[in-house]
């Protein structure tokens, strides 16, 4: 497949860098203010090189990503809320010409995936989704496996900052801004750590897997979301006592979506450690499926791209 990356953020870099290892070609890159076109192949290293040395990918303009002849439009920008631009139009544009999308950005499948869809129906192009949720691990795949409608509930550990930030705690009896700071140093957390430690960003994936359960309906307004900033070290302590620990759970079902701090068994399989994600799919026939993985980061995300991208058929 031929690849035009929109992002060359660590998820964009990663699967231009990994994409040949795949079988599949990059015929454009682009960041926010700049792109590298090449219908033959663009020259990936010189194109990250010159990413880390000047800021830029390339000459072109980022528009220039939709006029080369792609098979493949991997949409890596951040997520954005509300009408999750510019990534919708992004993806809608690679449709409406009969091209395949694969979105890392979670905007598009989490507040507008209704509209998504419509236009995948018009569309001989198809839409996939599986780096927008547990990065590495493989969820969504899961459940289309098993068919949605054989799913009956996700719940899971779907960020790995609020995780490490609670592991930290328990562990050390620290408490959450000591944590925070601990984490911001080593990069786990970002220096705006929001969206991670409020539940947001939990949230908006939890969103993505209700949709796929109920082919749509939800967005992140309709998710019930509380975050971890107000947990004292004391209830950690005393959830210790009772062979427990708290984690920041979340829940998706054909009713709805919710987000928070939760009581789980201390040696139970929600209690992952670390930066580690962990996902509970409950089925009809087949029990309950546990995935369990690393959550983020460019390389393991984007080999959730490069999965998405091998699932689709040749146009």
């Amino acid at each position: 497949m031929r690849l035009a990356i929109l992002g060359s953020g660590a998820v964009g870099q990663s699967v231009a860098d990994l994409a040949g290892e795949y079988g599949h070609e990059v015929v454009a890159l682009a960041d926010s203010s700049s792109a590298v076109v090449d219908s033959d192949g663009i020259d990936v290293d010189d194109a990250l090189e010159r990413k880390i040395s000047s800021g830029a990918v390339g000459d072109a303009d980022p528009a220039a990503v939709f006029e080369t002849d792609y098979d493949v439009l991997v949409e890596a920008t951040p997520t954005t809320l509300d009408d999750a631009e510019p990534g919708f139009t992004h993806a809608k544009r690679a449709l409406e010409a009969d091209r395949h999308v694969v979105l890392a950005n979670k905007g598009p499948v989490a507040e507008r995936y209704e509209d998504l869809r419509a236009i995948e129906a018009d569309s001989a192009g198809s839409v996939r989704f599986e780096a927008t949720v547990g990065g590495a691990i493989p969820v969504l795949s899961t459940i289309e496996d098993e068919t949605p409608q054989a799913v009956t509930a996700v719940r899971g550990v779907l960020n790995g900052t609020a995780n490490f930030i609670l592991t930290r705690m328990a562990a050390e009896g620290l408490d959450y801004e000591h944590v925070l700071a601990e984490a911001q140093d080593l990069g786990v957390a970002e220096a705006d750590p929001t969206f991670d430690v409020d539940g947001t960003d939990a949230a908006l994936k939890f969103v993505i897997l209700a949709n796929v359960l109920s082919d749509g309906g939800f967005s992140l307004e309709d998710a019930t979301v509380e975050g971890i900033q107000n947990i004292p070290g004391s209830a950690l302590d005393l959830a210790a006592e009772d062979g427990r620990t708290i984690r920041l759970i979340g829940e998706a079902t054909r009713e709805g979506i919710r987000v928070g701090p939760r009581l789980v068994p201390e040696n139970g399989a929600l209690a992952v450690t670390g930066t580690r994600n962990i996902v509970q799919i409950e089925t009809r026939h087949a029990g309950s499926l546990h995935s369990s993985g690393r959550g983020a980061g460019g390389p393991e995300t984007a080999t959730a791209v490069l999965s998405d991208v091998g699932r689709l058929p040749e146009l």
